[in-house]
């Protein structure tokens, strides 16, 4: 009986935390994204890696050349459900000429509510680099922004009222 009973106490533990109210932070990398904190979005990725990645997660030895950018890709869009009330995220769809990775379209493109201003619309493209073409990080992190901007990744924002920020 000693069994059930520890039992018993397990699930009703379990079964309280479930229905318990949810804790509503929003990740370190999600605020500094939002806030264009590049630094603090580089400080949370390196943690994360440090301490959970195996290179076999997202390594160069894998089957594919974009299995390291499908890894980071699937990581980060994972990151970014906790904004599910804030954001429509979207995943490798179609707009202007091209296909983003990830985008971020604020629901409510006209409320101040994230620290007194607008949620930006965020358009993510993944890189990785390509020692053909680029010999920095900076360089690949240009050809991703390049690609961006070339390939009008931010049509659809436009279109649905997402106000641009310069």
């Amino acid at each position: 009986a000693l069994t059930n009973r520890e039992i018993l106490f397990m699930f009703r533990k379990m079964i309280l935390r479930w229905f318990s109210p949810a804790k509503n932070e929003t990740n370190e990398f999600v605020k500094a994204l939002i806030n264009g904190d590049i630094e603090g979005m580089n400080v949370y990725m390196n943690e994360v890696a440090l301490n959970t990645f195996s290179s076999f997660d997202s390594g160069k030895k894998t089957a594919s050349k974009k299995a390291p950018e499908n890894f980071f890709h699937g990581f980060v869009l994972g990151l970014m459900v906790d904004q599910i009330d804030n954001y429509i995220i979207t995943s490798n769809r179609e707009s202007g000429f091209g296909r983003y990775d990830i985008m971020l379209e604020p629901i409510d493109k006209n409320d101040a509510k994230y620290q007194g201003r607008v949620l930006p619309g965020i358009v993510i493209e993944f890189k990785v680099i390509n020692p053909r073409k680029e010999s920095t990080l900076e360089e690949t992190v240009e050809a991703a922004l390049k690609q961006i901007e070339e390939k009008n990744y931010d049509a659809e924002l436009i279109k649905r009222g997402v106000k641009q920020e310069n």
